[in-house]
């Protein structure tokens, strides 16, 4: 095993820490999150950093650096309060890389990136319309993160489209069928094509596995 201590991860190179950081925990879904800005420039930018924050009401955060520099997404979530998260798949991997350059703020990533803005029930910021599921949410709290800067904001799901195939009769949505696409740090994409799931965990119980 290699060893790091907190004093040994401060001094190393820059780009191997950033490198070491970002994909320590493993793959994550590769989102694209879609806003318009307040003059209705379309925007649509790659995040790893979205976690689930609540099933009842249906609540999903994103995670945003430090706004110390010009970040389009959080300004149009904060100048409209609207914004949507939607999957990707392993075929759109290099589509959705290319929305991770910075471009500037009167190009749209949706002509730049050769992807189709899409609306659900007069949402005002757009969806992708290449996307297997998508999610319309509206903001409800921003939280800052002291120690770092970055800040969480945090969405109510008002509408959701999912491909018919994806949703199983229990509600589970089967991602593998999508081939969704995952990322681990800044650059490496993965797809998920197979999986199990497991019986709920009980102290006294064995644990029964079927496939996905």
């Amino acid at each position: 095993m290699r060893h790091f201590s907190a004093e040994s991860i401060a001094e190393l190179d820059e780009r191997f820490r950033r490198n070491l950081i970002n994909s320590l925990h493993g793959v994550r879904p590769a989102l694209l999150v879609g806003t318009t800005s307040k003059t209705g420039r379309l925007n649509l930018a790659v995040f790893s950093q979205v976690l689930h924050v609540g099933a009842n009401p249906p609540l999903a955060g994103i995670l945003f650096r430090p706004d110390s520099v010009e970040r389009h997404t959080l300004t149009n979530i904060r100048d409209t309060g609207a914004f949507t998260l939607n999957s990707a798949t392993t075929a759109m991997a290099e589509q959705v890389h290319r929305t991770s350059a910075r471009y500037p703020r009167d190009v749209s990533e949706f002509e730049a990136c050769g992807l189709t803005p899409a609306y659900l029930h007069a949402s005002e910021a757009p969806c992708v319309a290449e996307a297997p599921i998508q999610i319309a949410l509206r903001l409800v709290t921003e939280l800052p993160i002291v120690e770092n800067g970055t800040i969480l904001v945090v969405g109510r799901m008002l509408h959701m489209s999912i491909r018919d195939d994806l949703v199983g009769d229990d509600g589970f949505v089967a991602h593998h069928l999508a081939d969704s696409l995952a990322v681990a740090g800044l650059d490496a994409y993965y797809g998920l094509r197979d999986g199990q799931r497991l019986s709920y965990a009980k102290p006294d119980q064995p644990i029964e596995s079927r496939p996905l």
